[in-house]
């Protein structure tokens, strides 16, 4: 063969060779197939580079080992826990099963809560838990900033180290970089305080084996073992300086004690073991401290690029299609796949009560873009659209018929879907979800009403740019 045709065919195997997996790989969603497969018809090229980056959400055979190893060794020591699967109503168990094959245990009785008036109250609510700490303290955090809640958090765990208190600590390393980089980061290692850099950026390149923009996402705060926090927010300042124009940044903290708490811990420990190499198993076998006897019944549970295709999307589902009565939803990113979107359309067609709250003026334009394109086919459905103005509605929510919610980091974007690494809790207490409810209710006079005619009467050009936005979604 000439040497001049030598890189054409190679370049001719390579294309093949991308289009050939993009049909084949398993587990792929149908939208997100097509769309690399029109990148790949008309901007070669690029989609190959593309698709080798961002086509699959491609992990390291370690990481997929020590996700393994977790389930084997760390997962059966929760086997005390107290399961309450017959304390739900029936209309939710499917819906718990669904977390409970996630979680890799049961729902539990007897865990008590309490919901954050606000961010700053959620970080001095972590600070003082921080400061009454005896045993350990373990924290994950997608970001982490160097300004005064940040900063609070970093000089209370070192207050603990000192005394003693075994602290771990996971920053991603995108997602924390300032503080990763910062004085403050050395200091804390300085101080006793055991640190860990999630995802690394040098192994996110492809030939290194993790997908390039692979990110853990979690919020998880677990103090001695029987505290935690979850919820939407980052260890930051509600103004969020580092995206000033957007703030502030509203989001929702849950302070929960009891069982579920160990739920949490399993969920730091699993990324522990696969990011620092130590096992916590010994705490994770620790006797559960007597639950209250009239606590509620909760699930802590995970997600990620090593869980089965599709698993965060199928909770929402699983929550959408249990509604008899009503569905209130807040969420920052909207870029649902195919059966998101249709359980939504569904949930609204059937009578149930279905609001849908997102952010006026979203951080990511193409977000924003994909969200409003969807804003026809729900409001048709009989979708309440609210779009809230008094800053970034970062809470991630989801409250059916008054009874159970669902609280947590995962948005409803392709990110939170298919590739981060999330948490969340789902819970039933009438009392609580009440609480949240309440606080869904003052977003919405916050916020301003879609109206269907606005939507449907949007002049064409927006509709080719909102529409044109969609096709780049399952690439996301």
């Amino acid at each position: 063969m000439s040497s001049h045709l030598i890189w054409p065919v190679i370049y001719l195997l390579l294309h093949i060779s991308v289009m050939v997996r993009v049909l084949a790989v398993e587990g792929k969603d149908p939208a997100s197939r097509a769309a690399w497969v029109i990148v790949l018809i008309f901007v070669p090229a690029v989609g190959i580079l593309a698709y080798l980056l961002f086509g699959e959400p491609w992990i390291t055979f370690r990481s997929r080992r020590f996700a393994g190893d977790a389930a084997i060794t760390l997962i059966p020591h929760m086997a005390d826990a107290p399961a309450a699967s017959d304390q739900l109503p029936p209309q939710f168990r499917a819906a718990f099963d669904i977390c409970q094959q996630l979680a890799g245990c049961p729902p539990v009785a007897g865990n008590t809560a309490e919901l954050a008036a606000d961010s700053n109250a959620a970080i001095d609510g972590m600070v003082r838990d921080i400061d009454a700490a005896q045993h350990s303290i373990h924290i994950s955090f997608y970001i982490w900033l160097t300004d005064a809640s940040g900063l609070k958090v970093v000089a209370a765990l070192q207050r603990a180290a000192r005394r003693g208190v075994s602290c771990r600590v996971i920053a991603d390393g995108v997602g924390s970089r300032r503080l990763i980089r910062s004085a403050h980061w050395a200091a804390m290692r300085d101080a006793g305080i055991r640190l860990c850099v999630s995802m690394k950026i040098w192994r996110g390149l492809v030939w290194a084996g993790n997908r390039v923009d692979l990110r853990n996402h979690r919020k998880i705060v677990v103090v001695d073992n029987h505290v935690t926090w979850c919820g939407s927010q980052n260890c930051a300042d509600a103004e969020f300086r580092v995206k000033p124009r957007f703030a502030p940044w509203v989001d929702i903290m849950l302070r929960l004690e009891g069982p579920v708490a160990r739920q949490n811990q399993l969920l730091f420990a699993s990324d522990w073991l696969a990011e620092a190499g130590e096992s916590l198993h010994a705490l994770l076998a620790a006797p559960i401290l007597q639950e209250a006897s009239d606590g509620f019944t909760a699930i802590a549970f995970g997600t990620g690029p090593t869980s089965e295709p599709g698993a965060m999307s199928s909770v929402f589902v699983g929550l959408l299609y249990a509604a008899t009565r009503e569905v209130v939803i807040s969420n920052p990113y909207f870029v649902p796949d195919q059966q998101l979107l249709a359980a939504l359309i569904a949930c609204a067609r059937r009578g149930v009560s279905t609001t849908l709250i997102l952010p006026a003026l979203n951080d990511s334009l193409l977000v924003g873009a994909i969200s409003k394109a969807h804003y026809s086919l729900l409001v048709r459905a009989g979708v309440r659209l609210f779009e809230f103005h008094a800053g970034l509605l970062h809470a991630k929510t989801l409250v059916v018929d008054g009874m159970v919610a669902l609280v947590g980091s995962a948005n409803m974007d392709r990110r939170s879907l298919d590739l981060n690494y999330e948490n969340n809790v789902l819970l039933y207490d009438v009392t609580l979800v009440q609480q949240i409810r309440q606080r869904q209710d003052a977003w919405l006079t916050q916020s301003d009403a879609v109206e269907p005619a606005r939507v449907l009467g949007r002049p064409l050009l927006r509709r080719l740019a909102d529409n044109a936005a969609t096709v780049v979604g399952p690439l996301m």
